[in-house]
């Protein structure tokens, strides 16, 4: 199944969910208010991936001293030190929180879902900011209406998330759906306004994660970050265009570049994609494997940008708990994928040399 084809099937399997009437319900209906009353401050992503978020932040955000609001806002906005904006309004659940959020001019206490009409002026703000939160929205494809009234024409909505939440607050579509399904959920809700351009996206999946987090030592990348970006419609057409963050897409090698890619790894032993020298690995005994020679060559670096874009390219193809590392075979000169479920796999099998 290539992209396409798991889009549309995943946008067919969406839209019956939705009809059924209850994709926004959730495992705790109770009041939103009394559950955000907990003081939460702490950050919900590892640092590798809040560093993703703000280089978002900084590189689609382009106008000078912006007004900004920060949707269902907590104690950090995950606005860049260096950006400066005219105001940044926070609207959020707790008060606590908000009031330590030292880049917020304004905060607002309101709940979304009890009541999608935000309490602001027609386009008042040049940006919206939404992270890690749209999950919980009960109500979302009003609230994105509201956001393209708050917005000036031409204005960004930018919405990022990842792979954690609170799932007894995260709606049912969303618990149930894969990480690229909610990647193509919130661009429908974008473009279920009909106010927006159409959506961007973005991932970044695979990256090694912070040695001092608490679960380095589980073998797991750092948190995901996957984001999907549109502008009000009506925007001036002479006016710069905003940047991209699409990943840009590799071109395939021709035969005569693969060629001379096998045969510099059988002089050298060295990763195609990092220039790390591949570590000899022993074959496993096993009735599965179709191999004849004892061992192989792979490259075991955690920062390698085959394993790193892997994860998103397992990602888009429906496995969101894989990817692979290069592997060399000593024997035919072959150079292949191994699939690996999280960064630990494969690496008791690692033949150290002198």
């Amino acid at each position: 199944m290539n992209a396409t084809e798991f889009q549309e099937g995943a946008r067919e399997s969406m839209e019956e969910f939705l009809n059924k009437g209850d994709a926004f319900s959730r495992q705790d209906e109770s009041d939103d208010g009394r559950f955000y009353a907990v003081n939460r401050l702490v950050d919900h992503l590892d640092s590798v991936a809040l560093e993703t978020v703000e280089g978002l932040v900084e590189t689609l955000v382009v106008e000078k001293r912006p007004t900004i609001l920060d949707l269902m806002a907590s104690w950090d906005s995950h606005i860049p030190k260096n950006m400066e904006a005219d105001e940044v309004v926070g609207l959020g659940l707790n008060k606590k929180e908000l009031s330590r959020n030292q880049v917020l001019t304004e905060f607002v206490l309101h709940d979304l879902n009890s009541n999608p009409v935000l309490p602001f002026d027609d386009g008042r703000f040049d940006v919206v900011l939404n992270t890690v939160s749209v999950d919980y929205m009960t109500r979302p494809f009003e609230v994105f209406r509201e956001v393209a009234r708050v917005l000036k024409p031409g204005g960004l909505f930018l919405v990022i998330f990842s792979n954690r939440m609170f799932p007894e607050k995260a709606v049912k579509i969303w618990r149930e759906c894969s990480e690229p399904e909610r990647v193509i959920l919130v661009e429908d809700f974008f473009r279920g306004s009909d106010l927006f351009e159409e959506p961007r996206a973005f991932r970044s999946k695979g990256k090694p994660r912070p040695k001092d987090d608490k679960y380095a030592d589980r073998g797991i990348p750092s948190d995901p970050i996957y984001a999907v970006y549109a502008e009000k419609k009506g925007a001036d057409p002479n006016r710069s265009k905003r940047p991209g963050m699409e990943e840009e897409e590799k071109r395939p090698l021709t035969a005569e570049e693969m060629k001379a890619q096998r045969e510099h790894v059988k002089k050298t032993l060295c990763c195609p994609h990092c220039g790390q020298r591949m570590k000899k690995w022993i074959i496993p005994d096993s009735p599965f494997n179709t191999w004849q020679n004892e061992y192989m060559y792979i490259c075991f670096n955690d920062e390698c940008p085959y394993l790193v874009r892997g994860w998103d390219v397992m990602s888009r193809q429906g496995n969101a708990s894989m990817s692979y590392r290069q592997m060399f075979n000593p024997e035919n000169g072959s150079l292949t994928p191994m699939p690996v479920p999280n960064l630990k796999a494969l690496k008791d099998g690692i033949l150290e040399e002198d």
